[in-house]
């Protein structure tokens, strides 16, 4: 029986900007449908600069919790009472929750990431992973496979990079407290890609190169580069079939896009609001098949 809106309900939110394009809204509010619970989630499009003065309205409201994409995850670090250790590694925050008035900032990201790749059926601790990228998404896909017992990564960034120095720091942190081997490599020396990705287990692609509106980019120069056995995997959940996932196909490699992150960070932010775990096999025939 669908839920009446009343003094009662709990609100649970997005904020972001924009923000209006999400699913989230969709996927939680059908499952708080699905398993009876009394909330509502709605999105509000909230930037950096007038992000503390929501977060204050939220916590005075007693807003049982609220997602954060971009431009917030960052800004939200500051303003949490306290830190999960992997929101800490990473330095950004997508999930707050509100315990009576105390915030607590975690970053489900890289959870959604590697409950995604066992979905697929793979297991990847032990193994070596290639990942390109160094931004929020790439950080928090970071953190959580070292965390996770991944052997080694090797992270290909621009050194001009805005965050290249971040990564460093978060390389040599995770370095101390996971035993991790963790490489900084050049995103432009071609010869150092294909001899990484030769002895790994898994490509993740954490770059923007081939999201919609750009579809035809690619962040490998091309097939040759895709060893046997390379288990591909894309973040980009639109489109659905990136250059680089068909260039896999074609070779026969097994390979996957990001829409079961999007998925998986979400239910770990469900779980981390109701204490319930969210009905992952509704959700995804309703807004994933």
């Amino acid at each position: 029986m669908k839920h009446t809106i009343t003094g009662h309900t709990g609100l649970i939110c997005l904020l972001g900007s924009p923000c209006a394009h999400s699913i989230s809204p969709m996927m939680h509010n059908a499952a708080f449908e699905a398993l009876d619970l009394d909330y509502r989630y709605l999105a509000f499009d909230v930037n950096e600069e007038t992000l503390p003065a929501a977060v204050d309205g939220l916590k005075a409201m007693n807003a049982r919790g609220f997602n954060l994409t971009m431009p917030d995850k960052n800004r939200m670090v500051s303003l949490c009472d306290q830190l999960s250790p992997a929101a800490r590694l990473i330095g950004a925050v997508n999930t707050v929750v509100n315990d009576n008035g105390v915030l607590t900032g975690h970053n489900t990201d890289g959870a959604g990431y590697m409950q995604s790749v066992k979905d697929a059926g793979f297991q990847i601790s032990g193994e070596k992973m290639t990942l390109l990228g160094a931004g929020g998404a790439a950080t928090a896909i970071l953190v959580q496979a070292a965390l996770d017992g991944v052997r080694e990564i090797s992270v290909f960034l621009r050194p001009s990079s805005r965050f290249y120095d971040r990564a460093r720091e978060t390389a040599e942190a995770l370095r101390k407290k996971t035993g991790c081997i963790i490489s900084l490599c050049d995103f432009s020396d071609h010869d150092r890609l294909r001899s990484e990705l030769s002895q790994s287990r898994i490509l993740t692609n954490a770059t923007s190169l081939g999201m919609a509106p750009s579809e035809d980019a690619c962040p490998i120069p091309d097939a040759a580069f895709l060893p046997d056995g390379l288990i591909v995997s894309d973040i980009i959940y639109n489109p659905k079939e990136t250059r680089l996932l068909s260039m896999a196909r074609a070779k026969g490699l097994p390979a996957f896009n990001g829409s079961y992150m999007l998925l998986y960070q979400g239910a770990e932010a469900f779980r981390l609001w109701t204490g319930k775990e969210m009905p992952v096999a509704l959700i995804k025939n309703m807004f994933f098949s």
